[in-house]
């Protein structure tokens, strides 16, 4: 089984997941993260099955792939506290329930204004993405693999008007990206950001984006899983070289998504932005480009989307956290049963992790509550997390369970 991106939908203009930080799996050397403090609700970790996919990102022409982490590898992500990010109040969402019959005719009504089409031109070819107005100013959100190796951008809103762009910012290792309007026209209307640590599983969903170039597509279905580690895989750029992996903490869904839907909007039943749509599974057949939905489809968190985007939009960079351990699948046995987690190989010196007093051999276990079944599904939990953040780690050490806190850092690199 194979999974693709889900951004630009072309075959001449192949769009990929753009390369993560040295800190995915298989990384050689340290862990990075992303988002906000502990969370108390049911999510799922990783199962089996994410062996045996592939994830696709929803851009056309671009394969990825859903899988544990192998050996050694890092932890990162990117993110920063809401006070912080200086998120503008047009679009703070509510908190609703979630439960129960929903309108979607009127919800559709009311959001498809706040998603756009994204037509990308460059040395490849052209594509079509989606995005989501995120303010009044002209700044859009979508994939940063919808827009890579875009050398002429072009938002179509949804009365059909069409404006040039120019791209704000892109953060790899998130696979989100900012562009902005060059001429910002009155009326437009921002999307409405909801909580998506309030979604449960079962809980429906509504998908709105381009897919195969028609704008305005409504898709529903429900949420499939929570914590979803997702490794996004792209394909290479024009020199061949292999694109480095990105990893998400994803929301699972079954709304139909398909190429084109890249950088569009996952709603709640209230129509509020829960998450951004980047990559679908999808089984791999003889001579096809592009992969289509067969009703697994993953997108970025809104959490995580509002950290890097206000972060993009003041800077043009995204910051991202540091744990400092190099990591791998493991397993370990502690009051008669075997559990999996993701091994510490290597403690970078100085680091946070060192500083909380980790060893290489600890097998962890859990983050804030949440299980951690493997080194990929860390990874996509640090990611989720920002710099400053507190976060409270539960590992196995020579059979024995404990439970330390550990304060994320900066990046080195990031300064």
């Amino acid at each position: 089984m194979t999974t693709s991106p889900q951004g630009p939908d072309s075959s001449s203009y192949p769009h990929r997941p753009d390369a993560v930080d040295p800190t995915a799996p298989n990384a050689p050397t340290a862990p990075y993260a992303t988002p906000p403090a502990p969370r108390q609700r049911r999510r799922f970790g990783d199962v089996a099955v994410a062996s045996v996919l592939a994830a696709a990102l929803a851009s056309g022409g671009t394969y990825a792939a859903v899988r544990a982490a192998d050996d050694g590898s890092t932890v990162s992500s990117s993110s920063t506290s809401d006070e912080a990010s200086g998120t503008s109040a047009s679009n703070q969402g509510t908190t609703v329930a979630l439960t129960g019959e929903k309108d979607w005719r009127s919800i559709a009504t009311e959001v498809t204004p706040s998603v756009v089409s994204i037509d990308t031109a460059g040395a490849q070819g052209e594509g079509a993405g989606s995005g989501v107005v995120w303010d009044d100013q002209g700044h859009v959100v979508t994939n940063a693999h919808v827009v890579e190796g875009a050398q002429q951008l072009r938002v179509v809103l949804s009365d059909g008007r069409a404006y040039p762009a120019t791209v704000v910012g892109t953060d790899v290792s998130s696979d989100l990206a900012v562009v902005k309007l060059d001429t910002v026209p009155d009326g437009l209307t921002p999307i409405k950001v909801g909580d998506d640590e309030l979604l449960a599983v079962g809980d429906p969903v509504m998908a709105v984006g381009n897919p195969l170039g028609l704008s305005g597509t409504v898709t529903t279905g429900i949420v499939s899983a929570l914590d979803r580690p997702v490794t996004t895989q792209g394909s290479g750029n024009a020199s061949g070289m292999s694109g480095a992996p990105v990893v998400t903490n994803a929301i699972q869904t079954s709304a139909a998504i398909n190429p084109g839907n890249s950088g569009g909007a996952l709603l709640n039943g209230a129509g509020e932005l829960v998450g951004i749509n980047s990559s679908i599974a999808a089984l791999p057949s003889a001579g096809q480009s592009q992969a289509g939905s067969i009703g697994i489809g993953f997108a970025i968190p809104a959490t995580k989307v509002r950290l890097i985007a206000d972060q993009l939009i003041s800077t043009g960079t995204a910051q991202h956290a540091f744990l400092g351990v190099t990591l791998g699948d493991g397993e370990a046995e502690t009051d008669g049963a075997t559990l999996s987690g993701a091994e510490v190989g290597q403690v970078e010196p100085s680091s946070p992790a060192e500083q909380a007093g980790l060893q290489a051999g600890d097998l962890i276990i859990g983050i804030d509550g949440e299980s951690v079944s493997s080194a990929t599904a860390l990874v996509g939990q640090v990611r989720e997390r920002g710099t400053g953040d507190e976060v409270t780690i539960d590992y196995v050490r020579q059979g024995q369970r404990e439970e330390v806190t550990v304060t994320l850092a900066a990046r080195p690199d990031e300064g």
